[in-house]
């Protein structure tokens, strides 16, 4: 039996052998999964676990984050379960540790803390050697980005991830760490709670260089660019940079790290 290691929910997990038959709650983690070579391994994923496409063509569909079938789950017999503290219910993980299905429940905030589950996963599946070779590089790349994005003022930003309310994140979040390393300053970081609700009125007031608007969890479109048109003396509209963007490079961990750090800090530069 492995030594136990102790996941994010503080639960310490030891499995007697590398699980055979893996349920993903997490779509970003379902894609490090795949990335660790585990795809035959996995016998259930969320209906928005989509990437790898081909990997994951005909794998059962256990429901949402928040609304899994929790019998189903049961049903597909795993020996290991993954879930995350913010996507997923606490209930739900409960529950499916009542009935002796082991749980391995993730939390990472910080891309330092993305690149750290890799190596978690790495050890928790019997793929150690893999994880490794996935995780040094983008530990490297971090360094390399952090260092490069330290000798240039920060990019003033607001990164939105929902509409009528607008909402935004505060500086314990994952995506906020994301836009520091590669060079932006979450213009709401300071406010006390972690997906703040706020204005436009409030994002004209902070003066953003940049505005991103992703396509998760709110589906941005073209037509939104036309609420910031009012604002045109704010810089990001003033220079037209209120972008539309694909939301996995800022708040997807694994594997995606690699092409955000590789395009973010451009993107942020206006390159």
């Amino acid at each position: 039996m492995a030594a136990a290691l102790v996941d994010a929910s503080g639960v310490a997990l030891s499995l007697p052998r590398p699980p055979r038959r893996i349920v993903s709650l997490v779509p970003s983690t379902t894609e490090t999964l795949c990335a660790l070579g585990l795809a035959d391994a996995l016998v259930g994923i969320t209906v928005y676990c989509r990437e790898p496409r081909e990997a994951l063509a005909g794998k059962t569909r256990v429901g949402g984050e928040k609304d899994p079938d929790l019998a189903l789950i049961r049903a597909l017999a795993p020996d290991l379960v993954i879930a995350n503290i913010e996507e997923n219910v606490a209930e739900h993980v409960a529950a499916l540790r009542a009935w002796g299905i082991p749980v391995w429940v993730t939390y990472p905030r910080t891309v330092a803390d993305g690149i750290r589950l890799i190596r978690e996963l790495g050890a928790l599946t019997g793929t150690a050697e893999r994880a490794e070779a996935l995780a040094a590089p983008l530990e490297a790349h971090l360094a390399e980005v952090t260092a490069a994005t330290a000798r240039r003022p920060p990019v003033r930003v607001f990164y939105a991830i929902w509409r009528e309310p607008w909402m935004t994140i505060n500086r314990d979040t994952y995506i906020h760490d994301m836009l520091r390393v590669c060079g932006g300053a979450n213009v709401f970081a300071d406010r006390a709670e972690r997906y703040p609700r706020v204005t436009l009125e409030e994002v004209a007031a902070a003066r953003p260089e940049v505005i991103l608007l992703p396509d998760e969890p709110f589906r941005f479109r073209r037509a939104h660019l036309q609420d910031f048109a009012p604002f045109r003396d704010v810089p990001a509209v003033a220079a037209g940079r209120v972008l539309l963007v694909d939301g996995k490079p800022f708040s997807w961990h694994g594997p995606r790290i690699g092409d955000a750090l590789r395009t973010l800090p451009a993107l942020l530069a206006g390159a």
